[in-house]
């Protein structure tokens, strides 16, 4: 009878103590938490799934053990009842981590990627910037952390198309610099779907060069709501349902207030932006047949106001090499005083014939009141500085090379009022999807342009730049397409059709024939390729020329792309992954050259040029920590210009970004996965630059690499999060921006010295800045 007490006692130790953690197909699970509850003891499962039970130590048989997983649900038992199981196996969560996913969707719309935005949180950025997701995509590029702009495949700001459920969208008209913008048109919390296409996009979408992001506002089912806070600004939103389930709607406010960011910016002063935007989304369900919607009505309506002041107070500068530093020294006097309200109301009806043919009416309206008031004067130092560690003057003015002064005055006004109404269907047959529509625009501008500069050095007056101007447009613009998507086989699909386009004030009519061929061999694999016409009408800024002149017979700028992409899908480590790779070429003719400083294109109003483009594209996407979404992107482009009669052959355009490189990466703590890190990584070779007004020397230097690492940390608490499914929780983070502290230069100022040599002083965007916000969900 003693030995039998004795063996009992000893069960625990002579039976087999390790126990598997299995998902739902018996696969061994790496990392799963095994915690003995309210105490600090816990084990991490091996590479095989296994743990040691025996090194827990409970205080009792009834002590309930917790296993717990970022991919996987919870699960509790007694330890009494863990002794005599072999295995435990845990059941897959269908979301855990809310990241933003980007993925290439297997289906017949060639050239466009999906983006599922399901939380903006993830993406560490200064302002939560829904654009500065494209900048994580091969062939994007965004080098300016101030700015919502983006540059796609060689072109520049002003050549993006932007839809926000079928209504276009425009970036403000006169503002210069990335400090000075307001928050890019998309409000996150309203999004509920995108597609981008970085070239070789449908005949269906307008008429630009570069690229088309469509986005779509949410439909809500049931009542959410949001709010946000941190030191750069904040938001609330709140969406639902009302009237028998018939409407609903989705509004977002944001607020940002970029004070304390500016602060590390070189030029100190007192600097109070003030930018916020109120937007809704209000659908109705108009009429209905059986369980079927035929008839829906969207109304999106957004009010934007950007207020930004800035009292310069001075700036210092160092810049050159160790043989040869230089600094330069500003005292500033004077202000600037920015102004821009943007009032913008969309419609979108959409009725359901029958089964085969629904149709879109849809009409926008934008109103833009823009004023610019700038009246600044700096006094300026040139000078060598020691750089001899050994001198009595280390790191001292040895040398002035320069003494003046830069003034800067404008009285910039500017109005314009735009109309859009447009007509689309869709025509559903066997193996045809036909979509075809037609629309009318009309944009009317009033600019008053009065801007002068002016460099005094030794005594005398240089560099004098004045631009005195008026201009009152009004035109209208006709445009409609057809296309028919193919289901050849059930692995081949094309898309074939046409876009025409009239425009009154230069009388060009314009005529971009497209096609798309999409092949499936097999499961994992998808080849895609684009061929097409694709034009570019000018708008108000193409018109106007440097010295504010509008040329009017400006004709449209006309691209063909060529594209062929790969999509291939794998399995590493039991979890999907998407390799992505694109090779384009893009010929470009009745080129109009232009110059850019900080996010101003001034453009010389001449079709005297030519371009092409040229790259690779390569992504790859899926879950190197598993549950959580992370991808690497590079782009390596090509692209030049030549201009007519100016006898210096193909040179680099403003854009001409030769590697483009970007990582997100998102992680958890091993024992506490509702900590969260995410890390933003961006590179970019230096983009070329030349002396201002000097079209002969124009991008004849290559600016400075931007580098830019941003690292964000995040604490997850939830509300009841059996009940809720996790949709109701407090996260807190913090942030580091910049951690590198990396001067990237967004500009060139060009100072004289005293022989008349020029000196290029790079303008750096913002410093190594810390943050922290908290939001709440529910």
């Amino acid at each position: 009878m003693r030995l039998y007490f004795l063996l009992l006692s000893l069960l625990p130790l002579v039976v087999d103590a390790q126990i598997s953690v299995v998902d739902e197909k018996n696969k061994p699970i790496e990392g799963v938490s095994v915690q003995v509850e309210n105490s600090n003891k816990g084990v991490i499962t091996d590479e095989s799934g296994h743990f040691n039970l025996n090194e827990l130590e409970p205080t009792s048989d009834s002590t309930f053990i917790i296993f717990s997983h970022v991919a996987h649900e919870s699960f509790t038992v007694r330890y009494s009842e863990l002794v005599n199981r072999q295995s435990i196996q845990l059941k897959s969560k269908t979301s855990y981590l809310e990241e933003i996913s980007i993925s290439g969707e297997r289906e017949k719309e060639a050239i466009v990627t999906k983006i599922q935005p399901k939380s903006v949180e993830a993406l560490t950025t200064p302002f939560q910037e829904f654009n500065k997701i494209l900048a994580t995509l091969p062939g994007v590029s965004s080098n300016n952390e101030l700015s919502s702009t983006y540059s796609v495949r060689g072109g520049n700001y002003d050549e993006n198309l932007i839809y926000v459920n079928d209504i276009p969208i425009y970036r403000p008209f006169l503002v210069s610099n990335g400090q000075q913008e307001g928050l890019s048109f998309i409000n996150n919390n309203l999004v509920s779907s995108v597609q981008f296409s970085a070239g070789g996009w449908q005949p269906k979408y307008g008429d630009k060069l570069s690229s088309v992001l469509n986005v779509t506002y949410k439909e809500p089912e049931e009542f959410h709501a949001s709010a946000s806070i941190g030191l750069l600004g904040g938001s609330v939103h709140a969406e639902g349902v009302g009237v028998k389930n018939r409407m609903s709607y989705a509004l977002g406010v944001r607020h940002k207030s970029s004070q304390y960011l500016l602060n590390t910016l070189e030029t100190q002063g007192q600097y109070l932006p003030r930018f916020t935007d109120y937007q809704s989304i209000i659908n109705f369900k108009l009429g209905k047949t059986g369980n079927e919607d035929k008839t829906k009505l969207s109304v999106l309506s957004s009010y934007a106001r950007n207020r930004y002041l800035v009292r310069p107070e001075s700036r210092e500068t160092e810049f050159g090499n160790f043989n040869q530093s230089l600094r330069l020294f500003v005292a500033f006097a004077g202000e600037e005083t920015l102004e821009y309200d943007t009032y913008q109301i969309g419609t979108k009806l959409t009725h359901s014939f029958n089964s085969i043919w629904s149709s879109q009416l849809v009409g926008s309206a934008v109103y833009a009141i823009e004023r610019e008031y700038t009246d600044v004067e700096g006094g300026y130092r040139l000078c060598d500085v020691d750089k001899n560690v050994s001198s009595s003057t280390f790191n001292d003015c040895v040398f002035i090379r320069g003494i003046g002064t830069n003034y800067d005055y404008g009285r910039n006004n500017l109005t314009a009022e735009l109309v859009n109404l447009e007509n689309r269907n869709t025509v559903e047959l066997d193996n045809h999807k036909i979509e075809f529509g037609f629309g009318y625009s009309r944009q009317l501008i009033d600019d008053q342009l009065q801007e002068y500069s002016f460099t005094d050095s030794a005594d005398y007056v240089i560099d004098v730049d004045a631009v005195q101007s008026k201009a009152d447009l009004a035109s209208n613009q006709y445009f409609g397409f057809i296309q028919n998507t193919i289901t050849l086989s059930k692995k081949v699909f094309s898309t074939i059709g046409v876009r025409a386009n009239y425009w009154d004030l230069n009388g060009e009519l314009l005529i971009s024939p497209r096609a798309q061929i999409t092949f499936l061999p097999n499961q994992r694999l998808k080849v895609t390729t684009a061929i097409g016409a694709y034009s570019q009408p000018p708008f108000y800024r193409e018109l106007r020329a440097f010295d504010g002149s509008i040329n009017k017979e400006l004709k449209a700028q006309k691209s063909i792309h060529f594209i062929t992409g790969l999509e291939y899908n794998v399995e590493w480590w039991g979890r999907p992954f998407v390799i992505q790779t694109d090779a384009y070429f893009k010929r470009i003719t009745d080129v109009v050259p232009y110059e850019v400083e900080n996010v101003k294109i001034r453009y010389y109003a001449n079709n005297n040029a030519k371009a092409f483009a040229t790259g690779l594209d390569m992504r790859v996407s899926g879950e190197f920590v598993e549950g959580v979404e992370s991808w690497f992107s590079l782009g390596i482009l090509n692209t030049q210009e030549q201009v007519e009669g100016d006898g210096n052959g193909y040179i680099r355009r403003p854009t001409d970004q030769r590697i483009n490189a970007a990582i997100f990466f998102q992680d958890h703590f091993p024992n506490n996965p509702d900590m969260r890190v995410s890390v933003n990584l961006f590179y970019g070779s230096g983009l070329p630059f030349g002396p201002p007004r000097e079209f002969q020397n124009r991008n004849s230097y290559d600016g400075g690499n931007y580098t830019r690492l941003d690292i964000g940390f995040s604490r997850l608490f939830y509300f009841n999060k059996e009940k809720y499914e996790g949709a109701r929780r407090l996260t807190i983070s913090a942030e580091i921006l910049n951690l590198f502290g990396t001067a990237n230069p967004i500009s060139y100022t060009w100072i004289s010295d005293v022989n008349n040599d020029q000196f290029a002083v790079p303008n750096s965007l913002s410093a190594r800045f810390f943050n922290i916000r908290a939001t709440i969900n529910i």
